[in-house]
């Protein structure tokens, strides 16, 4: 099978892309989902793409499993009482400085202009609970932290203009551990980014299992997505929490050289793919190559036809093993770690 060859059908409905934005495409033709083999978790990440995700989910149950939850890159647009105004909202996380720069006053009139009002906190976590509700096997995504982010003054123009401000981690934590808390409620999985943010992320997973209790943190699975962490973090937090993941993506880990390394150190039984995709008729091809990668690094075979029946666990192939990681971060309920 050479680089670019997909595999039969046969195999294909055996993999899952476990992170991917499908409706942040200006539209999904029905043939592609259609045509579609794998099965794929499609994430949203602000208030416009719930309900595209929700009805992408209704429309195609079989192959699209649904994670609603709010990317740190929104977290502005929820405010934390529901009676602030906009200006004051956005005052409180942009302007922090006590004598502020006049170049920062203007940059930040010029945001003001284009955002919009604000969301309760209490109003999203409502609407994230129904979604939920809504699909048993639904999942929490994306959600997460970011420190290297900047907010552009027109997110949907085709050449972004960054203003000069970030979103303060202390509200994106607090946004972030809001939705995780209802997360662990109600025993859904996580698919959680983190960028530039490693060690605000590794405070955040202690606190919550402090909070909830290891018994209970540890009914969910947690996808570390697209991981940027340096492998020996890596290691740390898999030999911390029984029940957190990896998975990595061409697009985004593909740039450094990182992710094999990562790939590597990580708990065989603990590796996802994902492509990370927004356009769905490329998803199978994007986590294919990670597939591939996967298979390279820790010596696996690719397989080019299913047997069903195969139950000697050294002959499975990486689609396989990828599977049955899949089916454990889906289930749950792991084993507490000796830290």
């Amino acid at each position: 099978m050479s680089s670019s060859e997909l595999p039969p059908s046969e195999v294909l409905q055996h993999v899952v892309d476990v992170h991917c934005h499908p409706t942040d495409a200006p539209s999904i033709l029905p043939e592609s989902m259609e045509k579609l083999d794998i099965t794929i978790c499609a994430m949203s990440s602000k208030p416009s793409d719930q309900p595209l995700v929700y009805n992408l989910a209704k429309s195609h149950p079989r192959k699209v499993i649904p994670c609603f939850g709010y990317h740190p890159w929104f977290s502005h647009l929820v405010c934390l009482r529901g009676d602030v105004s906009k200006e004051d909202h956005y005052r409180d996380l942009f302007c922090t400085s006590s004598a502020e720069d006049l170049e920062d006053l203007e940059a930040f009139n010029t945001l003001l202009t284009s955002l919009p009002l604000p969301i309760p906190l209490d109003n999203l976590l409502v609407d994230l609970r129904r979604n939920l509700e809504e699909f048993p096997h639904a999942m929490l995504g994306e959600v997460g932290l970011d420190r290297a982010f900047r907010i552009p003054y027109d997110y949907n123009a085709s050449a972004r203009k960054l203003s000069p401000f970030t979103v303060p981690i202390q509200h994106q934590i607090t946004i972030l551990q809001a939705q995780m808390d209802l997360a662990v409620e109600l025993g859904r999985n996580i698919s959680l980014h983190s960028v530039k943010a490693h060690q605000p992320t590794m405070e955040l997973l202690a606190n919550m299992e402090t909070k909830h209790g290891v018994d209970r943190w540890n009914k969910i699975s947690l996808d570390l997505h697209s991981c940027g962490f340096k492998p020996e973090m890596l290691k740390d937090i898999q030999r911390r929490y029984a029940n957190a993941f990896l998975s990595l993506s061409t697009v985004i880990n593909g740039r450094s050289p990182n992710h094999l390394s990562l790939l590597k150190v990580c708990d065989p039984l603990r590796i996802l793919v994902e492509s990370d995709y927004n356009d769905v008729d490329m998803c199978t091809e994007q986590t294919w190559g990670m597939i591939r990668t996967t298979a390279d690094v820790k010596g696996w075979t690719i397989e080019t036809e299913w047997n069903e029946n195969e139950s000697d666990s050294s002959k499975w192939g990486v689609v396989r093993r990828l599977e049955e990681n899949w089916l454990r971060f889906k289930a749950g309920h792991h084993s507490a770690k000796k830290k």
